[in-house]
C-alpha cells in the first residue's frame, strides 16, 4: 500500500509522518511517499529508521498512492487533491479548502465516520479547534440535545504554523525580527482575540469554523452557536471553555459517565487535587482532555465544560491518519 503525506515539510506534515510510525504504518507493507513545494524538493527526511527523499507533488500523483494525506495549504489542495483523486487516490485534506463542500464529509472518525460513502475521494478534515470540542460533546448531544453553544477558545501558537513559534521564542529572548513576524501584535507575555482573518459582521474566519464544522458534523444546522477565538502564547495545544445549553435536563454525574464513556476523550477532573486538563499536559498525545465539569446555574439545562487537546495532534494529524486507518479496516 502506498501513502503519500503532501507538505510533510510542515509542521503538520512532520506529525503526520510520527503518527503513521506510531500507527503501524512503518512496516514493510507499506511505502511512504513525501512531497512538498519545490524548494523542498530533494531534501531528505527521518521516517522509522530510514530516509525519505522528498518529492514534487506532481511526482506524487504519478505514483498513484492508495491514499494521499495532505496538509499543504488550502490553494495547494485545491490545485492537487482532485488530480490525486482523478487518479484513484484517496484524499485527506487538512486544509479548509473543501470543509464547506456539502459533497465532501466533514470526519471525525469517532463521531461521523457513517459520512464516508464508498465512492468518496476526498475527505476534509477539520479544523483543530472544532475537532476537540464536538469529539467531546458529541455524545452529550445524543443524550440531551444541543440547543446553543458558547465558546472561548484560547489557541497556542501551534495552530498559526512555525513562523510563529519562532516569532514567540524570539520575543521570549528579546529579539526582534520583523521577517518571521506573523501576528499584528507580540505574542510574549500577551494575549489578543484574534484568530484568522476579520469577517464584514466582525467575526473572525475562525470563529465562522466552529459554527459551520460543528453544524456539518454533527448534522444539525438548528444549533445557536457563538464564538470568540484568542490566541495565547502556549506551544501544547488548544484550550476551549465551552457553554452547553441543552434542550433536555441532566444528572451531573450522567453527564461526567457519558464523558467518560465517549472514545477517544479523557475526564480529568479532580479539584480537590488541582488536576484539570492543561496544553502543557496534553502535547504529544492524541486523546481530547475535559474536565472543570459543572452545572450552569445561570440558565435551564446548562452546563460548562474545559477542553484541552494538542492541535497539531488530534487536531490534525491524528484525526487524518485515523480517518484513513478506519478507511482500510472498512
Amino acid at each position: 500500500m502506498k501513502i503519500a503525506v503532501v507538505g510533510a515539510t510542515g509542521l503538520v506534515g512532520n506529525e503526520m509522518l510520527k503518527v503513521l510510525e506510531e500507527q503501524g504504518f512503518a512496516s514493510s507493507d507499506y511505502e511512504i511517499i513525501v512531497a512538498a513545494s519545490a524548494k523542498s524538493v530533494g531534501k531528505e527526511i527521518d521516517f522509522a529508521n530510514r530516509k525519505l527523499v522528498v518529492m514534487s507533488v506532481e511526482e506524487a500523483i504519478s505514483q498513484k498512492p492508495d491514499y494521499a494525506l495532505f496538509s499543504a495549504g488550502a490553494s495547494t489542495s485545491k490545485q492537487y487533491a482532485p488530480m490525486f483523486a482523478n487518479n484513484g487516490t484517496v484524499v485527506i485534506d487538512n486544509s479548509s479548502a473543501w470543509r464547506k463542500d456539502n459533497d465532501i464529509p466533514l470526519v471525525i472518525p469517532e463521531v461521523n465516520s457513517d459520512a464516508i460513502k464508498a465512492t468518496d475521494r476526498i475527505i476534509a478534515n477539520p479544523n483543530c479547534s472544532t475537532i476537540q470540542m464536538v469529539l467531546a460533546i458529541s455524545q452529550l448531544h445524543l443524550k440531551y440535545k444541543i440547543k446553543r453553544l458558547v465558546i472561548s477558545t484560547y489557541q497556542s501558537v501551534t495552530g498559526t504554523g512555525v513562523k510563529a513559534i519562532q516569532q514567540l521564542e524570539n520575543e521570549e529572548r528579546g529579539v526582534q525580527d520583523e521577517a518571521l513576524r506573523v501576528y499584528p501584535h507580540p505574542i510574549h507575555r500577551n494575549l489578543f482575540p484574534h484568530g484568522g482573518d476579520f469577517q464584514a459582521d466582525g467575526y473572525t474566519t475562525e470563529e465562522q469554523k466552529l459554527v459551520d464544522e460543528t453544524r456539518k458534523i454533527l448534522g444539525d444546522q438548528s444549533i445557536a452557536i457563538t464564538a470568540t477565538v484568542v490566541r495565547v502564547p502556549v506551544m501544547g495545544g488548544h484550550s476551549e471553555s465551552v457553554n452547553i445549553e441543552f434542550y433536555n435536563d441532566y444528572l451531573l454525574e450522567d453527564v461526567v459517565e457519558t464523558l467518560k464513556n465517549t472514545k477517544g476523550v479523557c475526564v480529568e477532573d479532580d479539584i480537590e487535587h488541582n488536576i484539570y486538563p492543561m496544553p502543557l499536559y496534553a502535547q504529544s498525545k492524541n486523546e481530547v482532555f475535559v474536565g472543570r465539569i459543572r452545572r450552569d446555574y445561570s440558565q435551564p439545562n446548562s452546563l460548562n465544560i474545559w477542553v484541552v487537546a494538542d492541535n497539531i495532534r488530534k487536531g490534525a494529524a491524528t484525526n487524518a491518519v485515523q480517518i484513513m486507518k478506519h478507511l482500510i479496516e472498512r
